[in-house]
């Protein structure tokens, strides 16, 4: 894939590696500053890096969805991945053109770290929340999408260090050969844990927003500082709910 790379092509794939790297940095940044609650700017900034995950994610399992449309229609025939997934791999194939599956491999683990990137924020903007539905959401889409990352790690690292096949739980560790057999378990393998990913993802979101008044109290004022009677109370940054009133 990386052999007939246009300057399109690299151009996306590099600002598609640079959203997940910002995305990373972003996350890394609020968790550190969120070490002490009453910092509002740290909840608004942890919305922000979710709803840039969901977009994110969106793109990622439409890809997901293309591959096992296609595959219904056409199972035996070889993977298939839309244009614009063909061409980010190209531009990632860039990378090492000796491999020529790496671009491939490359995209899909940039595409899983930027959905983790999402899922991890939501455990940065409940890490004063810790009781809440969002954040029990939150920690087990952790879990899944990290080992679901770690499986994608394994995949590309193992093709880029000169492997004959990619090396995971989707391939059987390798000893599955290639055909439509390894192409349809790996392809619904994948389309599965995208969408339970998604749905994860989405019941934390959904439960951010029913308990973002409690979430949100948090970052108001720190506790250490009491409110003086009779002070105005700010408003909230998500829906206008106030805690009193939650």
């Amino acid at each position: 894939m990386g052999s007939h790379a246009s300057g399109l092509n690299i151009t996306g794939a590099v600002l598609l590696l640079l959203w997940a790297v910002a995305m990373w940095a972003a996350v890394v940044g609020l968790w550190y500053a969120n070490r002490n609650p009453g910092k509002r700017w740290v909840f608004t900034a942890s919305a922000v890096v979710i709803t840039i995950g969901i977009v994110g994610q969106i793109g990622h399992l439409q890809e997901h969805v293309a591959q096992a449309g296609y595959w219904i229609r056409h199972p035996n025939d070889p993977a298939w991945m839309t244009p614009w997934g063909s061409g980010l791999a190209k531009g990632f194939g860039r990378v090492d053109t000796s491999h020529p599956t790496l671009g491939m491999e490359i995209l899909h683990l940039v595409g899983n770290f930027i959905f983790l990137a999402g899922l991890a924020a939501v455990m940065v903007i409940t890490r004063h929340s810790r009781a809440t539905q969002t954040r029990r959401w939150g920690k087990m889409g952790v879990w899944m999408q990290g080992i679901h990352g770690l499986e994608h790690l394994s995949l590309t690292l193992s093709v880029w260090f000169g492997a004959d096949r990619a090396i995971g739980l989707s391939t059987w560790f390798g000893a599955t050969q290639p055909g439509p057999g390894l192409s349809t378990y790996r392809l619904w393998w994948h389309f599965i844990a995208n969408v339970m990913g998604s749905y994860i993802f989405a019941m934390a979101v959904y439960h951010l927003w029913r308990e973002r008044a409690v979430i949100e109290a948090a970052y108001r004022l720190n506790p250490a500082t009491p409110a003086a009677a009779g002070s105005r109370k700010p408003a909230t940054g998500l829906g206008g709910t106030s805690p009193q009133t939650a």
